[in-house]
C-alpha cells in the first residue's frame, strides 16, 4: 500500500517538523518549568523501548517526577515524586510531545501501536508481536478507547487490529479522536498506579 510505504512518513516528517517549530517557545518555557519543578533532576525522561520489528531505541518524553530518595538512597514511590506541573503535564498530554523528535529520527510515527518496555517482548502473544510490524505511534487506535483504563488484553488487541487495518481513513479517525480525547481529558489517570504486562500475565499462569 503507497500510503503505508510512503505518504504515511513523509506526513509524519512534515507535521512534527512543522509542530516543532511553531511550539519552540511554549515548548522551551514548559523544560524550563519543570526543570525547577523536578529540583534539578532534568526536564526529560529517556528510556529503551522496542520499536519496528523490535528495534530498540531511546524515547524521548517531558519528566513528570522528581528524583526525591529516601534515607536509603532509594526512590520515594512515584505518587510522592509526582510534581504539581507533572499532573498537569500528564493529564494534558503534553509530557509526550517531545517524542516529536523521534519522529523525526524515524525512530516512531505520530500514529501506532504505543511504544511499550522491552521486558514485555517475551509475554506477547504471537499474534500480539505483530503490533511491532510498523513503527511505534505517539497515539493510537487504543489511545482513543479507552487510554489508561482499558485491559492490557484489549489494548494489544487493538494495536493488532491498528496493524491490520492500517490506513489514511483510519490515521485521520485515530488524529480526531485523540484531539477530542485530549480536551475531554477521557481516560486520563495522571497519578494511576502502574500495571506491568509481565507481572500480570505471570500471576495468571500461576493461578
Amino acid at each position: 500500500m503507497i500510503y503505508r510505504r510512503f505518504f504515511k512518513r513523509l506526513i509524519d516528517v512534515t507535521a512534527a517538523g512543522g509542530v516543532l517549530i511553531v511550539l519552540s517557545v511554549p515548548l522551551a518555557l514548559v523544560t524550563l518549568w519543570l526543570h525547577f519543578a523536578n529540583k534539578g533532576a532534568g526536564a526529560f525522561f529517556r528510556q529503551e523501548r522496542p520499536g519496528r520489528a523490535g528495534k530498540i531505541f531511546r524515547i524521548c518524553k517531558f519528566k513528570s517526577m522528581n528524583d526525591n530518595r529516601d534515607a536509603e538512597g532509594k526512590l520515594l514511590p512515584d505518587a510522592e515524586r509526582l510534581t504539581n506541573a507533572g499532573r498537569f503535564v500528564r493529564s494534558t498530554s503534553i509530557d509526550e510531545l517531545p517524542q516529536l523528535w523521534n519522529v523525526l529520527k524515524g525512530d516512531m510515527s505520530l500514529i501506532g501501536p504505543r511504544p511499550l518496555l522491552p521486558r514485555y517482548m517475551d509475554w506477547y502473544t504471537d499474534r500480539e508481536l505483530h503490533r511491532h510490524d510498523v513503527r511505534p505511534g505517539i497515539t493510537g487506535w487504543a489511545q482513543t478507547h479507552g487510554r489508561n483504563l482499558a485491559t492490557w488484553d484489549d489494548k494489544l488487541e487493538m494495536d493488532v487490529y491498528y496493524v491490520e487495518n492500517l490506513s489514511f481513513a483510519l490515521d485521520c479517525k485515530i488524529v480526531i479522536q485523540t484531539v477530542k480525547g485530549v480536551l475531554k481529558r477521557d481516560g486520563v489517570v495522571a497519578d494511576k498506579k502502574e500495571n506491568y504486562l509481565d507481572v500480570e500475565r505471570r500471576k495468571k499462569m500461576a493461578n
